[in-house]
């Protein structure tokens, strides 16, 4: 025969032999498992941190162990992400959870924190031989180191003691005892207000039931800060301040101490000086110099604090607005008392403009906050009145 003759034959040869072949390789992969190729491009984010090198420098006997039971447990979740997210269930959005962290799941937030010190090695769990339940703080200036070191072993081991340093000086605070354990956060020329809105954010200070944020010029001679925290609680105060020795740095009559009771909440000014004898000063007023704030009042005054007012002034006026009702809630703690001696710290951080001392440039800005901080309260309460359809001058909060 011919090769032209054998050329159809040949071919429908070939095309039945190639038939066969494919039937017969696809009947031999399906008797065996599938790997899927894509189940090994797995994202970093579902496995658990596994630091190799430190396993194996270590000679770690769990550390194959453990990699062989992460892909395990990956493996299978992967699949199990895979199906959710077909379904449209695997994104994760939480929209109560605080902002920008909507996509985490809730029980890993940690949306809180604290000053406790920790240490570098060893469990998490065992770092802390005591939690602290309050915190004090101080804004210092190396000048008055002896005062200040005399106020702070007024404080037990139950207080967290955070130091502000508005001179730059804090090694030099290191011949005490406490101030290793202590907390010292140093930035120049600055008021404790300043400080306090920066450092003390709600959620930092929310492990503590009270906080103190206190001047550095305090006599506390007749103060014992675990008997003045009984009578906080005993009294219901959730703002307060120790009562002042009525001779040194007097200002105002309602945080005067007097020595015939425990608390006082109430009392009587000057003619005219008290237009509702519920109202400050003659009630609901502490002075911004030795505050104490419970976690919940703090929460709120924190927020009440401008970003760019640092003194203050006009804030003791404002505090009532945080508590209800306010002359229940705020007072002087008579028993456990103070002396102001009135050190002018903050004159010396000034500057000279025009002729004029530092100390006068300081106090002008003090006054110009006060007037501004009121014109600030004013308006927005005002405008939130009108945005409600309320008539301001038919509010209580005035």
């Amino acid at each position: 025969m011919s090769a032209g003759g054998r050329k159809p034959n040949e071919t429908m040869r070939l095309i039945v032999t190639t038939f066969v072949g494919v039937v017969f390789g696809f009947l031999i992969g399906v008797s065996f498992p599938t790997l899927s190729l894509t189940k090994l491009n797995l994202s970093s984010s579902l496995l658990p941190n596994v630091d190799l090198t430190y396993n194996e420098d270590q000679k770690s006997d769990i550390s194959r162990q453990t990699i062989l039971n992460a892909w395990s447990s990956t493996r299978s979740n992967n699949s199990s992400t895979k199906a959710q997210s077909s379904n449209g269930t695997g994104r994760i959005w939480v929209p109560s959870n605080p902002r920008g962290a909507e996509r985490l799941p809730p029980g890993i937030l940690a949306a809180e924190s604290d000053f406790y010190l920790r240490r570098l090695w060893g469990k998490p769990s065992e770092d802390l031989t005591i939690k602290p339940r309050y915190l004090v703080t101080f804004t210092v200036g190396l000048n008055q180191k002896k005062n200040i070191d005399a106020a702070v072993k007024k404080f037990s081991e139950n207080f967290t003691i955070l130091l502000f340093h508005y001179d730059g000086q804090t090694t030099e605070w290191d011949e005490f005892e406490w101030s290793e354990r202590a907390i010292h956060v140093s930035v120049r020329k600055q008021t404790k207000w300043w400080y306090a809105k920066r450092f003390l954010h709600p959620d930092i200070v929310a492990p503590y039931d009270y906080i103190f944020i206190w001047d550095e010029d305090l006599g506390v001679e007749h103060f014992n800060a675990e008997e003045y925290i009984k009578l906080v609680r005993k009294h219901g105060l959730e703002i307060s301040q120790p009562g002042l020795e009525p001779n040194k740095g007097l200002t105002w009559q309602m945080t005067k101490r007097r020595g015939d009771r425990e608390v006082h909440k109430q009392t009587v000014e000057k003619p005219g000086w008290c237009t509702d004898p519920h109202l400050p000063p003659c009630a609901a007023f502490v002075e911004i110099m030795a505050p104490v704030f419970s976690r919940s009042a703090w929460r709120c005054v924190w927020h009440m604090i401008q970003n760019d007012l640092v003194h203050g002034w006009g804030l003791d006026f404002a505090l009532r607005k945080c508590v209800e009702p306010a002359h229940e809630k705020i007072g002087v703690v008579d028993s456990q008392w103070i002396v102001h001696q009135t050190v002018p710290s903050l004159g010396s951080q000034g500057e000279p403009q025009n002729g004029k001392a530092p100390w006068q440039g300081v106090r002008e800005r003090c006054r110009k906050e006060w007037t501004m901080f009121q014109m600030r309260v004013a308006n927005a309460e005002n405008a939130y009145f009108k945005a409600i359809g309320v008539d301001p001058s038919n509010s209580t909060t005035h």
